[in-house]
């Protein structure tokens, strides 16, 4: 399944990209940067909603999956 590949490794293009060419794929690039910087607004509202709550630096680290250091240094 093309979705799973893609999942499991972010550095896989898209299929059918191969056929487009350097015009379309450069067409591309700022829908995907929109796309990228909705993303991380997003995340960043989840980390602030959550030290809202009180959450700690520790367990969102862990929900992030790195240190609370990087976290913090992330998002604080």
């Amino acid at each position: 399944m093309a979705c799973g590949r893609i999942l499991a490794d972010p550095a896989t293009p898209f299929p059918g990209f191969d056929g487009d060419d350097d015009e379309q794929l450069i067409a591309r690039l700022q829908p995907a940067v929109d796309l990228v910087e909705a993303s991380s607004q997003g995340l960043r509202g989840l980390v602030d909603l959550l030290r809202s709550r009180g959450v700690s630096w520790a367990r969102i680290g862990v929900g992030l999956g790195m240190s609370r250091q990087a976290a913090w240094e992330r998002f604080g």
